[in-house]
């Protein structure tokens, strides 16, 4: 029973990967249902059967970027367990790095500044998607190794932290692990200042 949802979603996955790799080759303005269908070895018909059209597929592009990136996040936390200033140094170095040589991001803003913005609202939509869920990675984590931290302290710490990381981001001022080195040391003071006495 469970190879028929996991066919569909193998499908979907070859789709997602022939819109990505087109993306990054020229742009969400020259990514085609067609050639994206080509791309994956389906018909033009599957891909419309799949997402409905491209917007549907620019939602799931969008869908697999925010996966990615909280999934990256997750693992960079886990990887340093009860380290809460490497974990944080290693989550949002690797973040800042990602981003700066994420080739999805760099076509996405290429496009943007070539005129149309088709892909963009799928990902600015995502973008409190993406500030909750990296968030709660961070919650998670941080709760785990300071228990007697305030949680809605901790709730706070983390989302300044996030935010100021996409800030970042978008407007990068130092070396990547210049800024992970600090963001880290606030991270660590602004849990620290979370677990109650």
């Amino acid at each position: 029973m469970g190879e028929p949802r996991d066919s569909r979603q193998r499908l979907r996955d070859m789709i997602v990967d022939a819109a990505r790799a087109q993306t990054v080759a020229a742009g969400w303005d020259g990514v085609r249902m067609g050639g994206v269908a080509t791309a994956a070895g389906v018909s033009r018909q599957t891909v419309y059967n799949e997402f409905g059209n491209k917007a549907g597929l620019a939602e799931a592009l969008a869908r697999r970027e925010v996966d990615r990136f909280v999934g990256d996040v997750r693992t960079a936390l886990a990887a340093h367990g009860p380290d809460v200033r490497a974990g944080a140094y290693a989550a949002i170095a690797q973040t800042l790095a990602a981003a700066a040589d994420n080739p999805l991001i760099k076509a996405i803003l290429t496009s943007a500044r070539g005129g149309s913005d088709e892909l963009l609202p799928y990902l600015t939509t995502r973008a409190e998607l993406v500030l909750t869920e990296a968030t709660g990675a961070l919650t998670d984590w941080a709760g785990t190794f300071l228990p007697s931290a305030d949680p809605a302290a901790l709730a706070f710490a983390a989302d300044t932290i996030v935010r100021l990381v996409v800030s970042h981001i978008v407007l990068p001022r130092t070396p990547v692990d210049e800024t992970a080195a600090a963001l880290a040391d606030l991270a660590v003071h602004l849990f620290t200042a979370a677990v109650t006495p």
